[in-house]
């Protein structure tokens, strides 16, 4: 006797289940978790205790729905770019596994539900602000300034800088200066990581015709400011220190990481290591997250003893 599943076709099972990769990587699912990640760590630093469920859950569902959303479409408007490009040549609409239209509803559909969530579930203000993130990236960066300057991303990088601000407003429904500090630490950490990937990938970035700056002004000014906006980074990251934001277990995690990269971006700017651009850019990423994570160790660390007297 069949069973239903003896009447499945396993072909249209996995072109269902290579639909779903599809949109999942039209998400852009690693920035987004660096996104939804940093957005949770301004949630919990904007809780004296542990972060109420419903902004917890909601607030994480939002943004990160919001964040997908505008990496749709992101990739959408760079569809031919991507095509020619080695490292995004095999996304889902270069590959021709969706097209335009699959992409554009995914997005407006994933965009709205992540502003009703936000909206009806959380609070209004943070809505606004992640609605003018969404429009940050997706329209103003990756429609106009990428293509217009090769300072794109140091002025487009205050959307991605915005998931701290996005998370604590989520918990307290206002923007709290200790959230801008966060901000400060994204926006300042955006060029040199992004700019070490454009080294890497500059015959690429000159090959579409898109400005980043070692197209326009070779890779040697781009290394020296790769530096510069780490020694930026390096020095904007102690003020969660200075103002008492943070403590000790911060303190000394930042000034380790700081120093390494500072060494990588040394060391790129020697211009002796062929592979440490990628190394950099790799690096980066680990920095951020770790550097984030220290934040939050080192809040729950100062508020225990208020938590049990």
């Amino acid at each position: 006797m069949k069973t239903m599943h003896d009447h499945v076709n396993p072909g249209r099972v996995h072109l269902i289940s290579a639909s779903c990769r599809d949109y999942y990587e039209l998400c852009k699912p690693k920035v987004v978790f660096l996104i939804v990640f940093t957005a949770i760590v301004g949630m919990f630093l904007a809780s004296p205790g542990m972060v109420p469920l419903q902004p917890l859950i909601f607030g994480t569902l939002g943004i990160g729905l919001a964040a997908a959303s505008a990496a749709a479409i992101n990739q959408l408007v760079d569809q031919q770019v991507d095509s020619i490009m080695g490292r995004t040549s095999k996304r889902p609409l270069p590959t021709g596994h969706l097209t335009k239209n699959q992409a554009l509803i995914f997005a407006v559909i994933v965009g709205i539900i992540a502003m009703l969530i936000l909206v009806f579930l959380v609070n209004v203000i943070t809505a606004v602000l992640t609605f003018f993130s969404l429009i940050g990236y997706a329209v103003i960066y990756t429609m106009f300034l990428k293509r217009a300057t090769p300072q794109n991303i140091v002025i487009g990088g205050a959307a991605g800088a915005a998931p701290p601000i996005l998370g604590w407003s989520t918990v307290t429904g206002t923007i709290d200066p200790n959230s801008l500090l966060l901000f400060l630490i994204i926006f300042a950490w955006t060029p040199p990581h992004f700019w070490a990937l454009a080294i890497h990938r500059r015959d690429e970035y000159a090959k579409v015709d898109i400005p980043m700056l070692p197209v326009t002004h070779g890779v040697q000014f781009t290394r020296l400011h790769v530096l510069l906006y780490t020694i930026i980074l390096c020095a904007v990251t102690l003020l969660p220190y200075l103002v008492r934001m943070s403590g000790l277990i911060y303190l000394v995690s930042t000034l380790i990481l700081n120093g390494i990269f500072l060494s990588y971006a040394i060391r790129l700017m020697a211009g002796k290591q062929p592979s440490i651009a990628m190394k950099t850019f790799g690096y980066s990423i680990l920095y951020l997250m770790l550097l984030f994570a220290a934040l939050l160790i080192d809040h729950y660390v100062l508020i225990l003893p208020s938590l049990n007297p």
